[in-house]
């Protein structure tokens, strides 16, 4: 599954979530959000490179999804297998600022 560009306006229930086999990297932000575009082209790097799914959810107050991983800042990626959060990144600005999740990955 491709970087996905746009931001998911309908959030996936955290069942369908944690229900996901595999490897999952979502991405917890808004489409306004200076920090969320600054990070937009390492998180691109970084999900074409892993050939990673990657689901793109738009946040904010009362979204539940977010509040579930506990999301208080933009963008917050989490890295998921089978469903389980594995590691996590805040504010990322550059590829560097993901090598824990880089790290968390099967070689």
């Amino acid at each position: 599954m491709p970087f996905m560009r746009d931001h998911q306006a309908v959030e996936p229930p955290r069942g369908d979530v944690d229900a996901q086999r595999g490897w999952l990297l979502l991405e917890f932000g808004a489409p306004w959000c200076g920090h969320c575009q600054a990070a937009q082209p390492a998180l691109q790097a970084f999900v074409d490179a892993q050939d990673l799914a990657h689901w793109k959810i738009e946040d904010g107050k009362g979204r539940p999804l977010g509040r579930s991983f506990q999301v208080k800042l933009w963008p917050t990626v989490v890295l998921l297998h089978d469903g389980q959060e594995v590691a996590r990144v805040v504010r990322p600005v550059d590829g560097a600022d993901l090598a824990t999740l880089e790290a968390a990955l099967p070689t």
